[in-house]
């Protein structure tokens, strides 16, 4: 078995081991993400929301490959109706797999950038108030692209560690997770 964090046949088949249930809450995961990225940022049309700037191409790519991935990071912490909620023998309940925090920090910031990367360049406030709205045409919009595939790129890294660890850390159930009154 490979000593690295990340392998793809082990992601594989940790999305081949995923039940309905993990699937599910990787579709309403990413249907989430979607609107919750796509709307205040305008990608997708509503009323409720305006733009001055027009979306350009690569903004639904963009926000696609987010919805998905973020679905799938997200339904990485769902664990399966067959896993058993006893531990093993000596295994600490305190125990995560190596760097799953910095895997979920990695997926949220992938998440941030990717609401950056797709927003109108002069409908951000802290952009408009650093550099005006002529900076954010002009310096702001050109780097929107390259922070899309930052987002993409975090969001894959995440998926695939927390994926290919998910057969060698599977979720344990906390102490006394169930019992009333503990």
């Amino acid at each position: 078995m490979s000593s690295s964090r990340r392998s793809f046949g082990r992601a594989g088949k940790a999305l081949g081991a995923w039940q309905a249930r993990q699937w599910l809450v990787a579709g309403l995961g990413a249907l989430a993400t979607a609107v919750a990225v796509g709307v205040p940022t305008d990608v997708v049309p509503t009323p409720l929301f305006g733009r001055s700037v027009p979306v350009q191409w690569w903004n639904y790519p963009a926000l696609a490959l987010t919805a998905v991935l973020a679905g799938l990071v997200l339904s990485t912490y769902v664990r399966p109706p067959a896993a058993s909620p006893i531990q093993p023998p000596g295994a600490s309940p305190s125990t995560q797999p190596p760097g799953t925090a910095r895997d979920g920090r990695m997926g949220a910031l992938g998440g941030v950038l990717s609401f950056f990367a797709v927003g109108c360049p002069v409908c951000n406030k802290l952009v408009l108030v650093l550099l005006g709205s002529s900076g954010a045409l002009s310096y702001w919009a050109p780097l929107q692209p390259l922070f899309a595939v930052a987002s993409v790129a975090l969001l894959a890294e995440a998926a695939l560690r927390r994926l290919s660890s998910e057969s060698q850390c599977p979720v344990v159930p906390a102490p006394n997770a169930g019992v009333p009154g503990a």
